[in-house]
C-alpha cells in the first residue's frame, strides 16, 4: 500500500511514474470443445459468431472529470457499446453505469467525494462477462478547507500526466508554459506543457538539446528527454519556434536529473514541479503549509536551502501521521 500511495501522492503533484493501472483482462473459463464429425453432405450446420474476445476491446476511457470545491463531481467518457463501467475509488467499486449504443457514459455522483486524496479508474463489463480495466488514472484531490478548486490530474503509463482541472502551477513565458515533469517506468524524463498551437518546442539542458517536439491544435505538448541526460543539476532552456524555426519565447529554469537509485526508493515520494515550493508541497499534502519543515527535515541531505528546491527532484514526504 505504501508504494501505491506513493504513486498517488505524487499525481497529485502533477508528477510522473503516475501510478497508473494497466490492463487487466478476466474471462469465463470455457470448457474444452468435443471433436465434431463432419457433417454429411447436404447437412447444414449452425454457425456461432464468437465473442469478441478481452484483449480486443479497448479500455474505457476519460473524457470530463469535474469536481467542485465541495467534492460533487461528474464524469464521463467511452466505452465499449451495451456494456457497463464501474467507477472506482481507491480500487472499490463506487457506483455504475451503463454504456450507450454510441459507446458513451456519465456518472453523476449522488455523494460528494471526501476531503483529501482518491484515486479513480475504471472496470468496464461486457454482456457476456468479459472485464476491461482502464489503463488510465484520475488522481483528485480536495482540499480539506474546500475554498479551493480540486486538482484533478490523468496519467496513463508511459505518458506525461495532464492537469485536467484545478491550479496550473507550471513556469511559463507567454503562450509557451512547462507543467510537469514526469519519470517513466524506465526513470526517463517526461516534459509536457502548452504552447502556440503548431508551434515547435525544444528542450536544452546546458546549452544541449535533449529533445524537441511540436505542440498539437490544442496547444498540448509532450516529449521523453534523450537517453543521455545523466543525473545532476542542469540550466534548462524550453525554446517556442514559429514556423520559419524563429524563436518567440524562452522559459529559463534550474532542473534536476534525479537518480535511477532516487526513482526505486521505497517510501512516501513527490517529484517537485515547476512552481513548486515546499510550502506548496506541504500544504497539498498535509494542509498546513507550515509542514513544509517536515519534509526539509527528511530531505536535509538534498536540500541546502528551503526556498532552494529544482524541479526533477524527487524528496521523501514522511507520512501525515
Amino acid at each position: 500500500m505504501a508504494a501505491t500511495r506513493s504513486f498517488i501522492i505524487a499525481a497529485v503533484l502533477l508528477v510522473a511514474a503516475i501510478g497508473a493501472a494497466g490492463l487487466y483482462i478476466a474471462t469465463r473459463p470455457s470448457a474444452e470443445p468435443e471433436p465434431q464429425a463432419p457433417a454429411e453432405a447436404g447437412e447444414q450446420t449452425e454457425r456461432q459468431t464468437p465473442a469478441q474476445p478481452a484483449s480486443s476491446l479497448t479500455p474505457p476511457s476519460f473524457d470530463v472529470v469535474r469536481v467542485d470545491a465541495r467534492g460533487n463531481a461528474v464524469i464521463a467518457g467511452r466505452g465499449a457499446p451495451g456494456a457497463e463501467v464501474a467507477l472506482l475509488v481507491n480500487q472499490d467499486e463506487l457506483t455504475r453505469a451503463a454504456i450507450t449504443p454510441a459507446g458513451e457514459w456519465v456518472i453523476i455522483l449522488q455523494n460528494p467525494l471526501p476531503a483529501g486524496t482518491v484515486e479513480l479508474s475504471l472496470l468496464m463489463r461486457t454482456a457476456d462477462g468479459q472485464e476491461v480495466r482502464s489503463d488510465q488514472v484520475v488522481v483528485v484531490s480536495v482540499p480539506a478547507s474546500r475554498d479551493e478548486t480540486p486538482l484533478v490530474v490523468l496519467g496513463r503509463p508511459g505518458e506525461a500526466s495532464r492537469v485536467l482541472q484545478g491550479p496550473q502551477d507550471g513556469v511559463g513565458v507567454g503562450p509557451l508554459v512547462l507543467e510537469t515533469v514526469d519519470y517513466d517506468e524506465n526513470g526517463s524524463v517526461i516534459f509536457s506543457g502548452r504552447a502556440e498551437p503548431g508551434a515547435g518546442v525544444r528542450i536544452l539542458a546546458d546549452g544541449e538539446l535533449i529533445a524537441e517536439t511540436q505542440a498539437d491544435e490544442s496547444g498540448r505538448w509532450s516529449v521523453a528527454a534523450s537517453a543521455g541526460l545523466e543525473p545532476g543539476v542542469y540550466d534548462l532552456q524550453l525554446d517556442q519556434l514559429d514556423e520559419d524555426g524563429r524563436v518567440t519565447a524562452v522559459i529559463a529554469l534550474p532542473f534536476e536529473r534525479a537518480s535511477r537509485e532516487s526513482l526505486d526508493l521505497g517510501g512516501e515520494r513527490v517529484v517537485v514541479q515547476p512552481g513548486n515550493s515546499l510550502w506548496r508541497i506541504a500544504r497539498r499534502l498535509y494542509g498546513d503549509g507550515f509542514q513544509y519543515t517536515v519534509i526539509y527535515q527528511a530531505n536535509r541531505s538534498q536540500i541546502r536551502d528551503p526556498d532552494l528546491i529544482y524541479p526533477g527532484q524527487v524528496l521523501t514526504t514522511p507520512d501525515d501521521e
